[in-house]
């Protein structure tokens, strides 16, 4: 059975974002210079995978924030900091509770081992940053 999918609604814009964290700020704002550089290439392969990477966070049977905390675990197990910020950063955008990301990071943990230590510290520290009122 084909499930319907639509863009997540987010709570906060990247700009909010930016302007709540320093981490954030400049993790976005790279991702943007770079993304223009791949986006000059008009690669059709790139084009192809970055479509189905979008298509794959929108709300289905199951909700975005749940697929972003899953983005999350699999970004810490395969150690990507540019990964685990960007699905941090999606996630809270989602509404998704410090407590709910921090139990995603120990799911990471248990899965990939010590070797995600180094990366769960980076993401409280953003964590941190974002959740601090």
């Amino acid at each position: 059975m084909a499930t319907d999918r639509k863009e997540p609604e987010y709570l906060f814009t990247e700009k909010q974002i930016a302007e709540k964290s320093e981490i954030a700020r400049r993790f976005l704002d790279t991702r943007t210079r770079l993304n223009e550089n791949v986006d000059k290439a008009d690669n059709f392969l790139v084009k192809r995978f970055y479509n189905l990477d979008h298509n794959t966070y929108l709300e289905g049977a199951l909700p975005a924030k749940y697929k972003e905390l899953m983005g999350l675990v699999a970004s810490a197990c395969l150690r990507c900091d540019d990964c685990i910020n960007y699905h941090v950063i999606q996630s809270y955008r989602l509404g998704v509770t410090r407590a709910e990301q921090e139990e995603a990071i120990n799911v990471a943990l248990v899965v990939g081992g010590s070797i995600v230590i180094p990366h769960m510290r980076r993401a409280y520290e953003l964590l941190t940053e974002l959740y601090s009122t």
